[in-house]
């Protein structure tokens, strides 16, 4: 892993699960993680429910767009999480490849979103640290070896 991992997260429309998840490893880790998000099939737009749950935790993904999955996008990330979608990431060594079994969000009321956005909270926090106590012990390593 680089001094600042990265994390790539990937749902079929990059509407809602994926665009929450970044949204809150950003929110959590700051600066201290690179974070990106895409889909096989990106939607026209971020599912209007999950802004306004996001918005309830005081994060605002109003503006975010959603993105298409690239070789490059995942090439360049540490980690790689699918979102329960069935997406499938290109296979590259040296990464880590989770799926997330998560309900959609699509055609769901602000009730069961919120459900879905706490339950992605939880594993992105489960997430950071793991990652960025990676990320300190390759630093140790790396200070021993020099």
């Amino acid at each position: 892993m680089a001094d600042k991992p990265s994390v790539l997260f990937v749902c079929v429309h990059n509407a809602g699960r994926s665009q929450m998840a970044a949204a809150w490893l950003t929110h959590l880790a700051g600066d201290r993680v690179e974070v990106r998000s895409a889909g096989s099939a990106p939607g026209d737009r971020v599912n209007p429910a999950a802004v306004e749950a996001m918005a309830e935790a005081g994060i605002d993904i109003s503006e975010e767009i959603p993105k298409i999955l690239t070789v490059d996008a995942v090439r360049e990330s540490d980690v790689c999480v699918t979102m329960g979608c069935g997406d499938t990431c290109p296979v590259f060594p040296g990464k880590r490849y989770l799926d997330w079994e998560l309900e959609d969000p699509a055609g769901q009321g602000i009730d069961a979103v919120r459900h879905i956005r706490d339950a992605i909270r939880s594993r992105v926090e489960s997430l950071i640290a793991e990652i960025t106590e990676i990320t300190e012990i390759d630093e140790i390593d790396e200070k021993r070896e020099a």
